[in-house]
């Protein structure tokens, strides 16, 4: 596998910088194009554009989980590679994404799993097919990078949800079947009493800022989006409804990348944010001697003078419902619900 020549990386680069988006600040107001919704039956391709599940038994297990949604999986043609810690080259991940996007068979692509790498294959994907064939992307973590940067520079809703190596329980289909199959508009709450151990109190949220904010939701993993910062792969996020999720960091890392979507003015230009589940995510060696990941997110949002609340059921966890990024939606901090205003499909 050949790696990435430095030509061939800024050839990539500049066309993107040169690629207009609904994301763009001229066409902020303008609304996202909706992918083709998916029906039983259809061709869905399956990608690692960032880490690696290369284990044949789970795969195969991949594969059954998208044949239970009543779905064809397709591989990709570097599915299951391998280059360190990556699911193959940066050129063979993006070549898989560019593949799938110009094939006339795949009505949609499922990232296999997160881990990292996304981002580095940003200035290798072919935007100008991806844009002519919109069709649904799945996957949360650093799938985010590609959820930003088709926002940015596709124009069409794609959806944070589960990965297709995530556990798909009955909440998490029943959520993604809703937004993908049927294009509902539900209105989305964290369950109260929810059986899965890793929500920190489930059913419970907290809110930092009480009302109601309309916008277009944008967000993703906190710690992918702060990694985009000052790079040409992120929409406009003026009006929007910022949603954020992570896993594994300190408060005191939370509070550092908090701190520079603050510097960077993100956050002085939405109109509300909501923060999911973060497991994992309490300050080393227990509570003592340093602040709470509530008490950090408070710091940070309460001042905003916007709605905001934590505890949306979103994030590194086994349940989790999924939010179509572009479309408008509507959120209620007092009550912790978002209110989705459009289909993400058409």
């Amino acid at each position: 596998m050949r790696p990435v020549d430095r030509r061939t990386w800024l050839a990539g680069m500049g066309a993107m910088l040169a690629t207009p988006a609904w994301g763009s600040a001229a066409e902020a107001a303008s609304a996202p194009v909706k992918p083709p919704r998916l029906r039983p039956g259809d061709t869905v391709g399956l990608i690692e554009p960032a880490g690696f599940v290369d284990d044949a038994f789970d795969l195969d297990l991949v594969r059954e989980t998208i044949r239970a949604m009543g779905l064809k999986p397709k591989d990709a043609p570097h599915l299951a590679g391998r280059y360190g810690y990556l699911a193959g080259s940066d050129r063979d991940r993006a070549a898989d994404i560019n593949a799938l996007y110009a094939d006339p068979d795949v009505r949609a692509v499922f990232a296999v799993r997160g881990g990292w790498g996304c981002a580095r294959i940003l200035p290798l994907l072919d935007f100008a097919t991806i844009r002519r064939h919109p069709k649904l992307l799945v996957g949360f973590s650093d799938i985010t990078a590609l959820h930003l940067a088709f926002a940015a520079k596709a124009g069409f809703t794609t959806v944070h949800g589960p990965n297709a190596s995530s556990s798909w329980g009955q909440f998490s289909w029943d959520a993604f079947r809703a937004i993908a199959f049927d294009g509902a508009t539900p209105t989305l709450s964290t369950p109260a009493g929810h059986e899965d151990r890793l929500v920190q109190r489930a059913g419970r949220i907290r809110t930092f800022r009480p009302g109601v904010a309309r916008g277009r939701l944008l967000g993703g993993n906190l710690s992918v989006l702060a990694a985009l910062m000052g790079t040409p792969w992120l929409p406009d996020f003026t009006g929007a409804i910022l949603f954020i999720e992570d896993v594994s960091e300190q408060p005191y890392r939370i509070d550092r990348m908090l701190t520079q979507l603050a510097l960077a003015g993100l956050l002085g230009r939405v109109k509300g944010v909501i923060f999911g589940q973060c497991s994992d995510c309490g300050p080393a060696g227990g509570s003592y001697g340093g602040f709470t990941l509530s008490e950090v997110l408070q710091q940070h949002l309460e001042p905003l003078g916007i709605p905001a609340f934590q505890g949306g059921q979103f994030g590194h966890v086994a349940n989790q419902y999924s939010l179509p990024l572009g479309i408008e939606a509507e959120m209620d901090a007092s009550a912790g619900t978002i209110r989705l205003l459009e289909p993400a499909v058409a």
